[in-house]
């Protein structure tokens, strides 16, 4: 299922460290991070579901698979974005995300959205806030 210019999003990434919910000496380190997914193709379409791949500093590999994003489902038309945060919670203090949204578009073609992968840092003086596009 790879997507035409006419079934196209576009995936902006920007993780951060919370601190103030994280326990090193327990080895629990919390992140956040915002998406915003923008329709940047010809054909309104729905994100149906989300594939994520979580990955530890130690190789601890966790996949999660769900419906929608925090409880939505958002049915974007050409140029409208939709933005959520969520959070994940490694063991270490640095790991990598990267998944895919599976789309279907308003005329019945489903595509998927790569998400690329992006580094969860809580040790680095900006607390792992980037955007990557």
């Amino acid at each position: 299922m790879t997507a035409s210019p006419r079934y196209q999003f576009q995936v902006q990434v920007q993780p951060r460290y919370l601190a103030d919910q994280s326990d090193p000496t327990q080895g629990l380190y919390f992140f956040a991070y915002t998406i915003t997914i923008r329709n940047s193709g010809q054909v309104a379409a729905q994100l149906i579901s989300r594939t994520w791949n979580v990955n530890d500093a130690q190789g601890h590999h966790e996949k999660v698979k769900g419906l929608g994003v925090v409880g939505h489902q958002p049915l974007l038309q050409p140029g409208e974005a939709f933005e959520y945060t969520s959070g994940t919670r490694l063991r270490t203090p640095t790991g990598t995300m990267h998944g895919s949204f599976f789309c279907v578009a308003e005329d019945g073609e489903k595509f998927d959205v790569d998400v690329p992968m992006f580094v969860l840092d809580a040790l680095s003086e900006s607390g792992g806030t980037r955007t990557l596009h």
